[in-house]
Order: C-alpha cells, then sequence, then structure tokens
C-alpha cells in the first residue's frame, strides 16, 4: 500500500494492517520519521514537502517491487506526508511484513534509503527567520549506495531525482 497524503497517520493502525495481511508473516518492521528541531540549520520550526505527484508512486511502487525481488516481502506500506509539518510531526511510515525478521530489516531499510534518495520529494525548512529547500544529503547517497554493487543486490542507480 503506498499513500502520499497531507493528514497524519496512525501507525499502530499500519502495524496492525501489515500483522492481518496475510498467514505465513513471521516478521514486521516498521520505520517512522518525524520532523526534528534542527536540520540543514539550527532553529527549524516546520517543514514544507512537495512531491511530483504520478511520478512518486510509480517510484514507490517500483521501489517496493524491488524489494520484494531481492527478499521474502509479504506486504509493504509506505505512507509519505506532504504539505507543512510541524515539529515532532510525523513525515513517514514504512511498514514491511515478510516470513524472517533480516527480510523485513533489510528491505525496510532498502525502501527507507530509496524514498531519501530516488522518490521525487522536496523539503523546505522554515526557521523563525526565513526558509531554505533542502539539498540531498551526502549521508543519505552514501547509506543508499550500500545496495549498489553488489551482485546480488538491485541497483537504484537509475533512480534520480528530476
Amino acid at each position: 500500500m503506498i499513500s502520499i497524503q497531507l493528514g497524519d497517520f496512525d501507525a499502530a493502525a499500519e502495524y496492525q494492517a501489515l500483522r492481518d495481511s496475510g498467514s505465513g508473516t513471521g516478521a514486521i518492521v516498521t520505520f517512522t520519521g518525524l520532523v526534528r528541531d534542527n536540520g540543514d540549520r539550527p532553529d527549524v520550526r516546520a517543514l514544507y514537502l512537495e512531491h511530483y505527484p504520478g511520478m512518486t508512486e510509480a517510484v514507490i511502487e517500483d521501489v517496493i517491487q524491488q524489494a520484494a525481488d531481492r527478499w521474502d516481502v509479504r506486504e509493504a506500506t509506505v505512507i509519505h506526508r506532504i504539505g507543512r509539518l510541524e515539529l515532532s510531526d510525523q513525515i513517514v511510515f514504512v511498514g514491511v511484513a515478510s516470513a524472517h525478521r533480516s527480510d523485513s530489516f533489510s528491505a525496510c531499510q532498502f525502501i527507507m534509503d530509496a524514498l531519501k534518495t530516488s522518490a521525487p520529494f522536496w523539503k523546505k525548512e522554515i526557521m523563525s527567520e526565513g526558509e531554505h529547500w533542502v539539498e540531498q544529503k551526502a549521508t543519505d547517497r552514501q547509506q543508499a549506495s550500500q545496495w549498489h554493487g553488489r551482485e546480488s543486490e538491485l541497483s537504484l542507480c537509475k533512480k534520480n531525482r528530476p
């Protein structure tokens, strides 16, 4: 399930949906990202997120398929919020159900790394004195690069932000 939305989400309900998704599930791993009060600059008061409708969902579908091709993914959920988000608001939920924990952990991290580097989202930090668009971080690219160059790994290199 993929949802790009303005409103908040219920992480517990999303976990339960993964748990109820079918037999054979032995592990569920979830990640929930929150708005922090610091980022590229100090004194972050809020974030504003935009995306490229249609393309965003297609990229996320492809990332989930890559994860499913690689690991035993029984079910995956990605929810990403857009619009203005205040401090401590939930931004993103990634959940993966599989038969075994290692598949769930790996697939969840792979999906989150791909969201940070491949999905067409743009983030603006709003501070008490101004705002600025956030550049993709080298640390995010480095984290995602762990999935590159391994024979058994599927490459995310073909996915770049416009």
